[in-house]
């Protein structure tokens, strides 16, 4: 008898791992599929990709600025990323993911910036916090760095 039910514990163990790695592949995949079309939002100049990659209660975090905060947040940073800074492409590459899968991720990685004639201008680190929303994974909170020296 002990043997089945430590038989029996044991096969729940493992649906439940086999379970909590599936939800943290799930959100792998939708931080991804989101990165993939971030920087499209530059390319196009259309603010409202890069706004849907946030939730609406989100922090972007930049260097050497205040927090912007809240569901006009990812729209004024855009307008500077976009009309001051001359941001038009760019490429995330992230180097983990950090979770489990429930309710919030954490991504870690670098980025590069890319200006109208295809030229990197800046390159960094960032880390986000993901949360699960009623419409998928977005941005909570964003920050990041440049490797530029000053």
């Amino acid at each position: 008898m002990h043997v089945f039910v430590a038989s029996l514990l044991l096969t729940n163990c493992n649906a439940q791992q086999s379970k909590g790695k599936s939800k943290l592949d799930e959100a792998k995949a939708a931080i991804a599929k989101s990165n993939d079309i971030y920087f499209l939002s530059f390319v196009k100049g259309d603010s409202s990709i890069f706004i849907n990659r946030y939730a609406k209660d989100c922090c972007i975090m930049p260097p050497d600025a205040p927090a912007m905060c809240g569901e006009k947040a990812p729209l004024e940073f855009f307008k500077i990323a976009y009309q001051q800074i001359g941001l038009r492409n760019g490429k995330f590459i992230t180097t983990a993911v950090y979770g489990d899968g429930e309710e919030f991720v954490t991504e870690e990685g670098l980025w590069q910036s890319f200006d109208a004639k295809g030229v990197l201008f800046d390159n960094g680190k960032f880390l986000v916090l993901w949360k699960k929303t009623p419409d998928g994974w977005k941005m909570f909170r964003d920050s990041f760095s440049s490797n530029r020296k000053k």
